[in-house]
């Protein structure tokens, strides 16, 4: 068990999308769906850069890039969660700039449980 507080991410119009237990991220259901490093980028179950976490705090992603970033080695699978009941209502969001989207609204499929998603193993 986990000391670390569990913090919740907002989206932009101010529903909880997601919760952090550092280093840990997972979905309202308390299933984990990605993990954020020491630089705030957050990382997908399957290691794929996915944008990074703001101080609001929500996760954006850059709607363009012309660079890569590399795959990382997750880390081993926490356990399940129970999220909390109450969470305190968010901070106004400031609107993004054109550049950035929020991915909790506008691409949920990039996080994703263990056992969910593209890249999936095909089952027998």
């Amino acid at each position: 068990m986990s000391n670390n507080p569990i913090i919740p991410i907002y989206t932009t119009n101010g529903d909880t999308g997601a919760f952090l237990q550092y280093p840990y991220l997972y979905n309202c259901s308390g299933e984990w769906i990605g993990f954020v490093t020491s630089k705030r980028d957050i990382y997908s179950v399957l290691g794929e850069y996915v944008g990074r976490l703001t101080d609001d705090p929500r996760i954006v992603r850059k709607r363009a890039t012309s660079t890569l970033r590399p795959h990382l080695t997750p880390p081993p699978a926490p356990k399940r969660i129970a999220p909390p009941v109450n969470v305190p209502l968010p901070r106004m969001m400031p609107e993004l700039i054109h550049s950035l989207f929020d991915v909790l609204m506008d691409a949920p499929e990039l996080l994703h449980t263990v056992d969910a998603g593209d890249m999936r193993e095909d089952m027998d």
